[in-house]
């Protein structure tokens, strides 16, 4: 029997070292492939969790996930739903193709479990309102895999944002551009270049950045209006059903604007490659994204960083937070809301893309 005066020692010493002494949280990981096993490099390294259970329908992932899980001795299946029947499982990752994001959500938190589940929370209004209703009706904890928002750098550059430090927000010009296309050989599954699986690089990618131009505005878009299509990888590969780029125009309350550009044919040098998000304001403008830099409309004034972190982020910052709010009631750093409108601010894009009309908010009919 533990000594009671030994046991209230040990958790006093524990809270001192900021740790919890709650009993670990059974977790159960769905999809272990690129994205799911670098969330269970994360998942491993907390001090509360325990990794229960395992699911990917490639037994070479399964089984590579499990040597890497070895210290906690997993469960491992081929059918999701084995991992959601577990009554010793508390919290959920779920790491799959897009368009299955949803319905697992959604059985997870009706099954009462915690759930992590990777961006976007769904490609179309009507997974993401499903999302949000089990959410909302579940009091367990809801994290969507929008991780930029646990970022130190841009949790600082937006308050500074908020506190009027370039004045009144009124534009904002982001893009996300990549030097080449996702391999074409199979590496990257044989679900993205299907738009009704992954909701094309709009929704499956920039859904972050969409969502840290959110952010920093401080609303969703009211209305959108774009173009994109296929311009390089012409059927390539064969069956390709994704734009290749695209050219979207935001509207947001108060007059707000918004110029967003991808394409993935960027060419290697040429300047003003990649991703950036520039944030106008009255007084001036942030350069939000990398290392977070303001920029003053007086021109004598030189550029001052407004971003900088007093140490390295932790890169598994949004899995620590998930599992700070399962087991201490911790702050989300992202909540259905947040993955909801986020989702939906791509989905408003790819919309208008494709009809090639402006698409107001309105019609996705979802309440967020």
């Amino acid at each position: 029997m533990v000594n009671r005066r030994m046991f209230l020692l040990g958790s006093a010493a524990a809270a001192a070292a900021g740790q919890s002494t709650s009993q670990a949280v059974g977790t159960g990981m769905i999809g272990v492939g690129n994205r799911g096993s670098y969330l269970l490099r994360g998942v491993m390294s907390q001090p509360n969790a325990k990794v229960l259970a395992l699911c990917d329908i490639k037994p070479d992932r399964l089984d590579k996930a499990a040597t890497a899980a070895a210290k906690d001795n997993p469960a491992t299946y081929a059918d999701w739903r084995k991992i959601i029947d577990r009554k010793d499982v508390d919290a959920v990752f779920i790491a799959t193709p897009p368009d299955l994001h949803s319905e697992m959500a959604v059985a997870a938190l009706r099954a009462g479990k915690h759930v992590y589940c990777e961006k976007p929370i769904g490609i179309t209004p009507a997974q993401v309102r499903a999302v949000m209703e089990a959410a909302k009706k579940s009091n367990k904890v809801f994290v969507p895999g929008q991780q930029l928002r646990s970022m130190k750098e841009y949790i600082e550059a937006v308050r500074k944002i908020r506190d009027g430090i370039i004045g009144d927000v009124i534009m904002v010009k982001a893009q996300r551009h990549a030097t080449a296309d996702l391999p074409h050989d199979g590496t990257s599954g044989d679900w993205y270049f299907d738009v009704n699986r992954s909701g094309g690089y709009l929704i499956e990618q920039s859904v972050h950045n969409l969502d840290l131009c959110n952010w920093a505005i401080g609303a969703h878009p009211t209305r959108a209006s774009g173009i994109g299509g296929i311009l390089l990888h012409k059927n390539d590969p064969p069956g390709r059903t994704i734009f290749d780029c695209g050219a979207i125009n935001y509207e947001y309350p108060g007059g707000v604007m918004m110029s967003f550009t991808q394409n993935v044919f960027h060419p290697r040098g040429m300047p003003n490659g990649n991703q950036y998000i520039y944030v106008y304001g009255t007084k001036g403008a942030v350069d939000l994204m990398g290392t977070p830099t303001l920029y003053s409309l007086t021109g004598d004034a030189k550029p001052v960083v407004v971003g900088e972190k007093a140490q390295p982020d932790d890169p598994h910052a949004h899995i620590a937070a998930f599992y700070n709010a399962v087991v201490n009631g911790g702050k989300l750093p992202a909540d259905i809301t947040i993955g909801a409108t986020a989702a939906l601010t791509a989905i408003l894009g790819h919309q208008a893309m494709t009809s090639g009309q402006a698409v107001d908010w309105k019609s996705l009919g979802v309440e967020v």
